[in-house]
């Protein structure tokens, strides 16, 4: 039985980024072109780009990665994948006494919101967020960005 491959190991997967012409299921969605499967190293290289007090999201790291490879969209599910590969490679630096990580909790969600899905959720990118003077707000059962206009930038 092979062993279970580190975070690391995911990040610098081979066979990737992959174009393709939209499948046909996708089409009504999506229209017509074609589609990037993003490498998560290329996710992660763009997450490093955003600085301290800046925030990105997911749809503007797919529009870089799509404007990148000259592709009509970049698949939001692998992307998806790609920034919680990258954000729990970047605790195994920590964990390995790295000083400076991949800044993942500076990638959101639409419209400036927390995910829930990334190394400690929303509570630690909350906490990483108002360290860096943003302002966390929360509407319904959510935590957003307030004034994510200010804040937002385009990783590309």
């Amino acid at each position: 039985m092979a062993a279970k491959k580190s975070f690391k190991e995911k990040l610098k997967a081979e066979g990737y980024p992959k174009v393709s012409p939209i499948p046909p299921k996708m089409e009504a969605r999506l229209g017509k072109g074609t589609l990037l499967v993003p490498a998560a190293w290329e996710v992660d290289e763009l997450m490093r780009k955003v600085r301290k007090g800046k925030v990105t999201t997911a749809a503007d790291l797919r529009q870089a990665l799509a404007e990148k490879h000259g592709t009509n969209h970049a698949c939001a599910i692998v992307t998806g994948i790609s920034i919680r590969v990258a954000a729990c490679a970047a605790e195994e630096d920590r964990a390995a006494g790295k000083k400076r990580v991949t800044p993942y909790w500076r990638t959101l969600l639409k419209g400036g919101e927390l995910n829930d899905k990334l190394p400690g959720g929303v509570a630690a990118q909350k906490e990483a967020l108002e360290a860096e003077g943003h302002t966390i707000v929360k509407r319904g059962k959510r935590w957003f960005v307030e004034d994510l206009e200010r804040a937002l930038v385009s990783p590309g």
